[in-house]
């Protein structure tokens, strides 16, 4: 039994919960790793470095990709969101958007091989602040929010994850990102976030923390890097190459690797989804009878669903396998995710 803080923790996670399924949460990222590229090679350079095409890309297109060693492990992932002034020129900057835990690799690995090109390297993280919309709401209500004379712009969020536009709100320019599950990303100054982020609420957006945020990204089974994923994940491991990974571009750091593992090979591990017998936590070991088949890493308890977990499973332990977990007794279902679309 939980005990009363405990339970009232409990409660208002569930009621931030309902927020984001039923209307719209807002949840701060601002410290999320934040970077910029600019020069005439910047799109050059990077698509030698990242597993998605980047090649063609025009101000307002975004892509979703990792960077990889030359063995094809994940040093990180990231979001590429190509902005410069004219639309059918290419883009005159790329930001980078990328896990904070990810961000000194991402930067060692742009200053290390930049050399050559005609690209420079400008810090973001501490001058950009980054506010989540999530849940069925998130575009009415940055229509809502965004200036009475960037509405009609603001009507026309794109459909296409990553995609964005500019906007002003609360007299403030910001670039508003498509997410996935129609949310939407308000990228900012960091001087204007308090601003920016009082007008989203007045517009109907509700904090949220990040607990109840983490149920609904583990329901859709969308992995983090440094929780779910690490420097020895390869992307397809993790499920990764409808959304992050182009066969068809030119050659790029791992390629050789991820490629080979495509068309001729079977990945030993799996990111899964666990319906856990009761709740556990990250880390404990999950065994298919007496073998250990992998580690738990994401946990979390939905109202949809009950106890539910993520995790990189040996491929011998298929969707509907009974595994136990830890020393306690406990058990779990290996399943396809997602859990919820």
């Amino acid at each position: 039994m939980l005990e009363p803080m405990a339970a009232a923790d409990t409660d208002r996670t569930f009621e931030e919960y309902g927020l984001l399924t039923e209307s719209c949460g807002l949840l701060d990222r601002s410290e999320r790793g934040k970077l910029a590229l600019t020069g005439s090679g910047a799109v050059d350079f990077l698509n030698g470095q990242v597993t998605n095409e980047l090649a063609g890309l025009r101000p307002g297109d975004g892509r979703y990709a990792a960077f990889l060693t030359h063995k094809g492990k994940m040093l990180g992932d990231l979001r590429i969101l190509a902005a410069g002034d004219d639309p059918e020129a290419p883009p005159s900057e790329l930001l980078l958007d990328t896990e904070r835990v990810a961000l000194q690799a991402l930067f060692d690995m742009i200053r290390r091989f930049k050399v050559g090109y005609e690209v420079d390297l400008h810090k973001r993280t501490l001058e950009r602040g980054l506010l989540s919309l999530m849940g069925p709401g998130s575009r009415e209500v940055a229509r809502g929010a965004a200036d009475l004379q960037m509405r009609a712009e603001a009507g026309a969020l794109p459909e296409t994850e990553h995609a964005h536009i500019r906007a002003w709100i609360a007299g403030r320019p910001v670039r508003l990102i498509a997410t996935d599950a129609a949310g939407v990303d308000v990228l900012c100054d960091a001087a204007d976030h308090d601003a920016v982020r009082d007008e989203l609420q007045r517009a109907g957006a509700h904090p949220v923390s990040e607990q109840a945020a983490e149920i609904v990204r583990i329901e859709r089974g969308r992995p983090r890097y440094g929780i779910d994923i690490d420097d020895t994940t390869i992307p397809q491991e993790a499920g990764l190459n409808e959304r992050a990974v182009s066969f068809t571009k030119g050659c790029y750091v791992g390629q050789e690797t991820v490629a080979r593992l495509h068309y001729r090979g079977k990945p030993n591990r799996h990111l899964r989804g666990l319906r856990l017998s009761a709740p556990a936590a990250p880390g404990e070991e999950l065994r298919l009878g007496e073998r250990p088949v992998g580690h738990i890493s994401s946990v979390a308890l939905s109202p949809a669903h009950g106890p539910i977990a993520l995790a990189l499973v040996r491929r011998e332990a298929e969707p509907g396998a009974s595994v136990s977990v830890g020393e306690d007794g406990a058990s779990a279902t290996v399943v396809e995710l997602p859990f919820a679309p």
